[in-house]
């Protein structure tokens, strides 16, 4: 279980000194085994996402990993302690392979076949993918997939996925879907997910809904889902059919 208190993170704008308040006062608990967070561009999810994983580090508030206080802990601690994160916009590594990454993210040196399941488990021809060094060769929608196995190789016990659907058009969305499961299938763990998808939020135990650095609404999809669907179809309205 994750526990997030109080969690405050805001920004400096360079020019003008003012302070911009990015999370303000979050408070959540994330104890079920697939929560999704949503809401408007510029809201806050994806920093949310980066203060659980360590890559900003908040101004105020504390994050619990099964009790333990991680909040002043390293990228890597964090890591060790059992957290997976996966870029937005995945990074790309130079002269280091596919099957080194994902040796690397299992924690040993794994097989060819064992890289092979992991790839073909995220829809990629495994054979063309396994040698192929992580660089602008690739697509972001392959660097997505090849994360996604990282991550599923890693086995961690709370995985975050900042929009795993984006740049995948092509690789249907029942398949990620199964990836997710058969993840939680292997490590009980609990796993939360950025994304706008409705068929994302559709597998969602609670989804969280974020606005103005806040949590807006909280809930499962029963309660929450009509009302985001009552307001894209009013936003759409407002635009003329434009999101």
């Amino acid at each position: 279980m994750l526990e997030i208190k109080n969690l405050v993170y805001t920004v400096t704008d360079p020019k003008t000194g003012k302070e911009n308040r990015i999370i303000d006062d979050i408070s959540l608990k994330i104890n079920e085994r697939f929560v999704a967070i949503t809401g408007p561009n510029g809201s806050g999810k994806s920093t949310l996402a980066k203060l659980i994983a360590g890559i900003a580090k908040p101004d105020s508030g504390r994050i619990y990993l099964d009790g333990i206080d991680i909040t002043d802990m390293s990228i890597t601690e964090r890591a060790n302690a059992g957290i997976s994160y996966a870029f937005q916009q995945p990074v790309r590594f130079k002269g280091i392979t596919v099957k080194d990454m994902i040796s690397l993210a299992a924690g040993s040196k794994i097989s060819v076949s064992e890289a092979c399941k992991y790839l073909s488990e995220v829809g990629l021809c495994a054979k063309e993918y396994v040698n192929r060094e992580i660089n602008e060769s690739l697509s972001g929608g392959e660097l997505k997939r090849i994360e996604i196995a990282m991550i599923n190789a890693r086995g961690t016990k709370f995985s975050v996925f900042d929009e795993p659907e984006a740049g995948i058009d092509l690789w249907s969305f029942n398949n990620l879907i199964k990836v997710f499961e058969k993840m939680h299938e292997k490590t009980k763990g609990n796993i939360l997910i950025i994304s706008h998808q409705e068929r994302i939020l559709d597998i969602a135990d609670k989804i969280v809904v974020i606005a103005g650095g806040k949590i807006a609404a909280y809930g499962t999809k029963e309660e929450i889902m009509p009302e985001l669907l009552s307001a894209q179809a009013a936003c759409k309205f407002a635009t003329g059919g434009e999101e």
